[in-house]
C-alpha cells in the first residue's frame, strides 16, 4: 500500500460525528507532556501566593511525628537519613511540636505569602520554641505576631 489515504476512508471519517472539547497540556513524569481534558486553570487564580515555609515545616513536623508513632521510622536518625539532612536539622524541625497547640494552629493557617519574604520565619520564632510554658510561649508569640 502506498502512503496515501484511500478516498472512501477519508470520506467516511469526515462524514461521522464530531466531538469538540477543550484540552491543555501538563508536564508529567520525566518531562513528558500529558494531554488533559478541560481548560487550563491559571495558577494565579487557583492559589495566589505560596504557603509560608514555617507552615510547611510545621506540617512536616506533625507528619514526622506520625511516622515515628506508627513505627514507619524508628527515630530522628532514620528521618535524617531518608531526608538527606542532619539529625540536628530534624531536631530543629521537630522542636516546633513543643509549641502550644494554639500557636501550632496559627502557624499552619498563616496567610499565603505574596511578596518575596515570609512574614514569619523559623529563626524568628526559635526563642518562642525554646520557652517551656505555653502561657509564656503565647506571650512571646503575640509580641512577635503584632510586630508584623
Amino acid at each position: 500500500m502506498s502512503g496515501k489515504a484511500r478516498p472512501e476512508t477519508a470520506t467516511a471519517l469526515s462524514a461521522g460525528p464530531t466531538l469538540e472539547f477543550k484540552v491543555h497540556f501538563r508536564n508529567g513524569d520525566r518531562g513528558r507532556r500529558r494531554l488533559k481534558r478541560g481548560a487550563r486553570v491559571s495558577s494565579t487564580e487557583a492559589n495566589p501566593g505560596r504557603i509560608p515555609r514555617i507552615s510547611r515545616l510545621m506540617a512536616l513536623a506533625l507528619h514526622f511525628d506520625d511516622l515515628i508513632r506508627k513505627g514507619v521510622v524508628k527515630d530522628y536518625s532514620d528521618l535524617a537519613r531518608l531526608g538527606g539532612v542532619s539529625r540536628a536539622r530534624i531536631s530543629q524541625i521537630m522542636d516546633l511540636l513543643n509549641l502550644s497547640p494554639d500557636i501550632q494552629e496559627e502557624i499552619l493557617f498563616l496567610p499565603r505569602t505574596t511578596h518575596r519574604r515570609d512574614r514569619v520565619t523559623e529563626r524568628q520564632i526559635r526563642n518562642v520554641v525554646a520557652e517551656i510554658g505555653w502561657e509564656s510561649q503565647w506571650e512571646l508569640w503575640v509580641k512577635h505576631r503584632d510586630k508584623l
